[in-house]
């Protein structure tokens, strides 16, 4: 892999982890049944898609 190819994975990597993290302060303050698991499932999507993109390094 080649440092610019590993460059745009450690930012893609911190994009999803950043979205992760705002999703889940979302589903902490969020009261509606309904955006709060639509707001979980954003969590998960992320945490998967950062997973992905770990195994790439």
């Amino acid at each position: 892999m080649s440092s610019k190819e590993l460059l745009y994975v450690e930012d893609a990597l911190g994009h999803a982890e950043f979205l992760a993290k705002q999703c889940q302060d979302a589903v902490n303050t969020l009261q509606d049944t309904t955006l709060k698991n639509q707001a979980q499932q954003l969590v998960n999507k992320n945490r998967e898609i950062f997973g992905r993109f770990y195994a790439l390094v």
